[in-house]
């Protein structure tokens, strides 16, 4: 492939047919790469009101992650988004020492123990959705995979449940996923700030004046302190507004593969059935073969040779974590599904370094016990009347707009 082939297989990225599986074109990409020339959005900007950005294109596995290890070299600082009205991510968008500082604070307050504690709520909310589906057809997209992140999410911050129906217009307009017009993009976006400016500010007021606040997350961000320093009542909305769009919508992008997975893979979903303790690969392999997440943007701090390319100080490098994980030099017949490969934990699409995805284990939480819930009823997932709806808005996350699905008991398909 020349420069120009590779110049127009490039503009190929942003088409809704590669959007909906972009295996294909990353494999025909991967032997010229890194190449430039790459225009897409990073996510928190308005296309139509912000330009889209000319980056480097990273697919190969050892590119990948070396660049996203090196913070250093490639920052995750993002002008675009701190000049547009959407706010900057918390630790998504901050580099050391500044982000070291920010996750040691957070961390004690979202914490892997606090995560696991939450593991009946989560059940209470899969069994009450589940519950719910009955023998018909349902898009789980709408019922399950956008209601159970979004309801754990307002669970955890303290926030009244019915409000968990604003969190999923939010995330899918701030990442870029729904379609929409600037200024519907730029209005949700205003509207999610205002959202958490009001509720944060209430309850740091309410905790000021030593007024009793329920035990939450958005009440321990605002209490935690390491090494006397705490965050500020901004870093907290930040934070917030940073899970609702990053960790909701990621998850539930997960959530829709998952049973996308199980309706059409029948021996993995029996293996699942005859050892649930499989449940943990079948999602990591998910998470490789099929994770939401394809790519994040990095800019380059200073010259730097990556494989045969000259990337300059101040270049925008895309860093597809999606690619990576099809790399057959690291995953053998990277397009099979296989639960049993002996390096599933060297996946990248929770990040890798010091960017590694702080939501990860509620993530894994979540589909874990959606997962058991659906085995426990021992129902057969399978496709129901109209056919699954890929995302096709962004090539930052990979699943589905409509997927719908029956769930089926043994005896209801024998009759």
């Amino acid at each position: 492939m020349n420069a120009s082939q590779a110049t127009a297989q490039l503009a190929r990225l942003t088409a809704p047919s590669t959007i909906a599986d972009p295996y294909p074109l990353y494999d025909r990409l991967r032997p010229v790469c890194p190449v430039k020339g790459y225009a897409d959005y990073p996510p928190g900007t308005v296309p139509g009101q912000d330009d889209p950005v000319s980056a480097w294109v990273l697919l190969s596995y050892d590119h990948v992650a070396a660049a996203a290890r090196d913070h250093r070299t490639f920052s995750s600082r993002d002008p675009l988004q701190e000049a547009s009205s959407a706010p900057t991510l918390m630790l998504v968008n901050h580099d050391n020492p500044e982000h070291d500082r920010l996750r040691g604070i957070v961390n004690l307050a979202f914490s892997r123990k606090r995560m696991e504690a939450e593991a009946p709520a989560v059940r209470a909310i899969v069994n009450e959705l589940l519950g719910e589906l009955g023998p018909q057809d349902v898009d789980v997209m709408e019922k399950v995979a956008s209601v159970l992140p979004a309801r754990v999410m307002v669970h955890l911050l303290g926030l009244p449940p019915a409000d968990a129906d604003r969190f999923r217009h939010w995330a899918t307009a701030f990442m870029l996923s729904a379609d929409l017009t600037p200024e519907q993009r730029q209005a949700s976006n205003e509207e999610l700030a205002a959202y958490f400016i009001e509720k944060v500010s209430a309850m740091a007021g309410a905790l000021a004046a030593g007024e009793v606040v329920p035990d939450c997350l958005m009440r321990a961000l605002l209490e935690a302190e390491a090494d006397g320093e705490k965050l500020s009542v901004e870093e907290v909305i930040r934070f917030c507004i940073t899970l609702v769009v990053a960790g909701a919508e990621t998850t539930t992008f997960l959530i829709g593969n998952l049973l996308y997975n199980l309706a059409t893979m029948k021996d993995v979903h029996q293996r699942l059935k005859d050892d649930p303790a499989l449940l943990v690969p079948f999602i990591d392999e998910t998470l490789r073969h099929s994770g939401p997440p394809q790519r994040l943007f990095r800019i380059a701090t200073e010259d730097v040779r990556v494989g045969d390319a000259n990337i300059k100080k101040g270049d925008w490098v895309a860093l597809f974590f999606a690619a990576a994980n099809h790399d057959p030099v690291v995953f053998p017949d990277p397009a099979r599904f296989d639960m049993d490969r002996p390096n599933l934990n060297k996946q990248l699409t929770l990040g890798v370094g010091i960017h590694h995805c702080l939501g990860s284990a509620l993530a894994k939480l979540e589909a874990r016990v959606l997962l058991e819930g659906v085995l426990a009823q021992g129902d057969e997932v399978m496709f129901g009347g109209s056919f699954p709806v890929p995302q096709t808005a962004s090539l930052l996350n990979h699943g589905f707009e409509r997927l719908v699905l029956r769930f089926v008991s043994d005896k209801e398909e024998a009759e």
